[in-house]
């Protein structure tokens, strides 16, 4: 028989609702965070896109949801919400909001594809994209790390003397959706007038505004605290340690963007988000010095490979997520095998082998499934927005109306 207090609860009954309070208010932040996607793309977009970003950052969250809902939460965790309304609300619905946490991780994915393909993607193929990748490809490796399927972290284990370790994503999401990105916007090809026919660069295409790009990467900043922190998903987990460190990688790659970036303010508002995408996987055993030190990396990172990818490699990734989600998510993976080592004042139990296979397979995943939905998608029914289009931008193209309508 449960123990009772005197308010007559039983005390088991508070923990589950606390555990699912506790997840549910992440859920909300992460939640948040996708409004953050949205305005960083906002800013960074011409004038004439930034309808088309607020749409697409939307509708991909509804496209996800229903199918995660449906399908992906089912092929990661075995577990799916067909049963009766009063199963699914048994432990105070903690199953229920579980799913709503994670789904904010999966439709993550389509939010950082966005921002490399804008400006040039069709609408609705890039729809049927996200709801192909959050339903089946995402959710298969998400359940390999997260949930041991096919046996993927036992032989992780035999390979490395340890299982891989991902605590809250810098590969299952950020460099899946990163490297995913990469074959999509290769596929896309770059935006017309881009570049000249000798590949020099004719035109930069500046943030059109950075008060909407710093409003964006500050709604990320602060809902990232809800990512990490209530990854341990119970209350009893929480850890103070997870937060520091997403604090200090966060101010890691904030100062070195700034120096590195020579006080651009596009790398300025970006340098904190490589910095927490790379901490996510080892913030919970890394020591807040370690972690100083991996976001520090990750902001040099992001500056560095953005130029190199924008003015010498010509891959026209307009908000950068390659370099930002895709290599700073397998740095953060690598990382958490280096500076979680007891040795460099980690808790320990990783190792930097089992770190690099399992970063190794979430890039060569993505990197296939990129190239392999965007690619079927671009000989079917096209991915591109015809060059009319996109001249007079996704804004009045698609959505039939502009950011700043005028009536004169």
């Amino acid at each position: 028989m449960p123990l009772l207090n005197d308010g007559g609860f039983a005390l088991e009954n508070v923990q589950t609702g606390a555990d699912t309070l506790f997840v549910l208010l992440g859920a909300i932040l992460v939640l948040w965070m996708h409004a953050g996607f949205a305005f960083l793309e906002v800013g960074t977009v011409r004038e004439k896109n930034q309808v088309n970003a607020l749409v697409k950052i939307i509708s991909d969250f509804g496209v996800s949801t229903i199918a995660y809902f449906f399908v992906g939460y089912s092929i990661a965790y075995g577990v799916d919400f067909f049963a009766p309304a009063a199963v699914l609300a048994e432990r105070n619905g903690y199953e229920l909001v579980k799913f709503f946490f994670l789904l904010t991780f999966a439709a993550a994915i389509p939010a950082i594809i966005s921002g490399g393909i804008a400006e040039r993607a069709s609408f609705y193929p890039q729809l049927f994209a996200s709801l192909i990748i959050v339903a089946f490809a995402y959710p298969l490796f998400e359940g390999m790390v997260w949930n041991g399927n096919y046996g993927f972290q036992q032989m992780v284990a035999s390979i490395g003397g340890a299982e891989f370790h991902d605590f809250a994503g810098s590969v299952v999401v950020h460099a899946v959706g990163g490297w995913i990105a990469l074959g999509a916007v290769v596929l896309l090809g770059v935006r017309k007038g881009r570049y000249t026919s000798e590949g020099r660069v004719l035109l930069a295409h500046p943030p059109s505004s950075i008060p909407f790009l710093a409003l964006g990467a500050w709604i990320l900043t602060v809902g990232w605290f809800g990512f990490n922190v209530m990854s341990a998903q119970k209350i009893g987990g929480i850890s103070g340690l997870v937060a520091i460190n997403s604090l200090m990688a966060m101010v890691g790659g904030l100062l070195a963007a700034l120096i590195v970036g020579k006080n651009d303010p596009g790398f300025v508002h970006n340098g904190p988000l490589a910095g927490l995408v790379a901490v996510c996987a080892g913030s919970d055993i890394m020591h807040p010095i370690g972690s100083l030190a991996v976001g520090s990396v990750a902001g040099c990172l992001f500056v560095w490979l953005f130029m190199l990818t924008q003015n010498r490699l010509k891959i026209d990734d307009v908000l950068g997520v390659w370099p930002l989600h895709g290599v700073c998510g397998a740095w953060g993976g690598i990382a958490a095998g280096i500076f979680g080592l007891e040795k460099l004042g980690g808790l320990g139990g990783v190792t930097l082998v089992s770190q690099l296979v399992g970063t190794l397979a979430g890039v060569v995943f993505a990197l296939a499934v990129g190239f392999i939905v965007y690619g079927v998608l671009k000989v079917t029914v096209g991915i591109r927005l015809s060059e009319e289009d996109e001249y007079n931008g996704a804004d009045l193209s698609i959505h039939k109306v502009s950011s700043s309508p005028r009536f004169d």
